[in-house]
Formats: structure tokens, C-alpha cells, sequence
């Protein structure tokens, strides 16, 4: 149930992400668990999804730790995949950009789905910024939780790709943004976005294609200018 506190009209983002922070919860577990697994201590999984929030991130630094590479290696890897949240910060800044600790912790704390459930909102300005804070704290919670249990857990816990998260996750993010995509603009920037992100995905590191499916936006700039101009 969410919280009295909570106005009436933010209680349904709320359910929804608390419905998605299981699924979190369940990869972080399984973070936690590989991470064991691999004979990191206990407190390096621990303080990694503490002070970094986010999962694919870290995943991508066990993953170059696992196969040998040295933690700069590592680090390189998750610093890369990371990347992708340079244009989620431009999407949805505006929404925590009012006070210096407000920046520092909105650009923390900011991941996928809190950039989603913002963007969901459309043009509502405080629906957005409620959104956003209440599913990046929700999830926060949520991932620091399960890897404390992977931790705890051991060896035990299977690779999370055995509950269908990798796709469940797509799908859910995709069914937030698509009220937006019925603006013909958004839908073709989207669409050649998706190409191209599919066309480099085999042969790319994870998370250039999504960086590289920014050249979307271009094709929304022939069709954008003679508005402009027309305004």
C-alpha cells in the first residue's frame, strides 16, 4: 500500500514501481550472489551498489573482473556503459536541477526507470519530478536490498537471465514511453534510434549502440526546421 503521505494522484506511480523494484530486487540478488561467487569480499558488492547504483554497470565491471581483467579493466567497462545516462540527464535534469544537493543526488541517482516514469508523465511538470523521485528511491532500495541478499545468499542463486528479467525489463520500459511515441516526430526519431541500436548491437560493447541511437534524433530535423521557421 503506499504510504498516507503520499498525494492521491502520485499512489499509482508508486504501485507501479514498487511493482517493478521485485524484478530489481531479484537481479540485485543475483548481482550480490556472482559477485561472492567470483571471491570479491563481501563488501565490495555491498559498497558498489551503494556508491554506484547501477546494475548494468556493475555487472559489465564483474563480468571484465570474472574473465580475468584487472579492476582498472573493470572500471573502464562500467565508466563506458554508463555513458548511456549522459542523454537521460539532458531529458530529465530540469527536474532535479534546483538546489546544489538536489543535483547531486538526482544525477546519482539516476537510472532507467525513474528516467521513464518521468518521462511518462508528459508535460506535467510536478507529476514528472514526483515520478522521478519517488521510483529512483523506490528502486534504490530495492537494489541495495537484493545484494545484500545475493551477498548473503552465496553461490546459490541462479544468473538472472533464468527469470526473463532481460526482457521483462525492456518490454515494461517500452509500455511507459509509448504514450509519447504517438507524436510522429518522437515516433520516427525512436524508430531510426532502434535501428540503429539493433544494427550495432553484435558488434559493439554494451551500451554504445544506445549512445549511438541519439543519431535518431536526427532524422526529426528536416521535418522540425520549417516549423520553426513557420512559428
Amino acid at each position: 500500500m503506499p504510504p498516507r503521505f503520499l498525494p492521491e494522484r502520485d499512489r499509482d506511480v508508486f504501485r507501479d514501481a514498487l511493482a517493478m523494484s521485485i524484478g530489481i530486487g531479484i537481479v540485485g540478488v543475483s548481482f550480490g550472489a556472482l559477485a561472492t561467487s567470483a571471491g570479491l569480499p563481501w563488501w565490495i558488492p555491498v559498497a558498489m551498489s551503494f556508491l554506484t547504483f547501477a546494475a548494468t554497470s556493475q555487472f559489465a565491471m564483474l563480468a571484465v573482473v570474472m574473465a580475468g581483467g584487472g579492476v582498472l579493466a573493470g572500471l573502464a567497462a562500467g565508466v563506458l556503459v554508463h555513458l548511456r545516462h549522459i542523454p537521460y540527464g539532458l531529458a530529465v535534469g530540469n527536474l532535479y536541477w534546483d538546489k546544489w544537493w538536489t543535483r547531486f543526488l538526482g544525477t546519482f541517482m539516476l537510472i532507467d526507470q525513474s528516467t521513464a516514469f518521468a518521462l511518462a508523465a508528459g508535460d506535467d511538470r510536478r507529476r514528472a519530478k514526483a515520478a522521478y523521485w519517488i521510483t529512483t528511491s523506490i528502486m534504490f532500495v530495492a537494489w541495495n536490498v537484493g545484494t545484500v541478499v545475493g551477498v548473503l545468499a552465496g553461490g546459490f542463486i541462479p544468473d538472472p537471465n533464468v527469470f526473463g528479467l532481460d526482457a521483462a525489463f525492456p518490454a515494461l520500459l517500452l509500455a511507459l514511453v509509448m504514450p509519447a511515441l504517438k507524436d510522429r516526430d518522437t515516433l520516427l526519431a525512436a524508430l531510426v534510434g532502434a535501428a540503429i541500436a539493433a544494427a550495432t548491437a553484435p558488434f559493439l560493447p554494451t551500451g554504445i549502440p544506445v549512445l549511438l541511437a541519439l543519431v535518431g534524433l536526427l532524422a526529426t530535423w528536416p521535418r522540425r526546421k520549417p516549423k520553426e521557421d513557420a512559428a
